[in-house]
């Protein structure tokens, strides 16, 4: 089960939690929010490792990228000597190696943008997930501090009571 799957489960069990009067504290299973947290806590490397992935992927996709631009600059250089070679086409050869160098840094530079785009759309993704994650989990600390807040008031004032379940 993923993060996400796991933080609706503690915010479930906080919402159903019974409440305690004149309070906004609930009362929850200290073990199964434990379990839960536990659980949450083993998917998390999970969604790091996906993000981790998602940057080595940007590294090779820009890789790749610079790979494929370096070869159209290198193709494009070879047909420019080539046409230069014949003395009656230089004039042409010139403006057509320069189309085509220029034409190779576009599309470098093009395809540069996009690889930068699609993993910074990942990556924004990611850091929703995480900002998710993390509220839910200090809601869940905080709630859980509120709880034993009370507990311990309720023990001062109250000292002959049994404590709540």
């Amino acid at each position: 089960m993923d993060a996400q799957a796991k933080l609706d489960q503690v915010t479930e069990m906080v919402e159903n939690a019974k409440s305690m009067p004149l309070s906004a504290s609930v009362l929850v299973n200290k073990a199964e929010m434990l379990a839960l947290l536990d659980e949450l806590r083993a998917a998390l490397p999970d969604e790091l490792r996906e993000a981790q992935w998602v940057i080595k992927d940007r590294d090779e996709v820009i890789d790749q990228g610079r790979k494929e631009g370096d070869k159209i600059i290198a193709d494009a250089k070879v047909e420019a000597s080539r046409l230069v070679s014949k003395t009656e086409v230089m004039q042409t050869a010139t403006k057509e190696a320069e189309r085509v160098m220029e034409e190779a840094r576009e599309n470098a530079r093009r395809m540069r943008l996009e690889v930068e785009d699609y993993v910074d759309a990942k990556l924004a993704n990611f850091e929703v997930v995480l900002h998710k994650t993390l509220g839910a989990v200090e809601r869940g600390r905080d709630k859980l501090k509120g709880r034993h807040e009370l507990e311990e008031l309720r023990e001062s004032l109250l000292p002959d009571e049994p404590p709540l379940p």
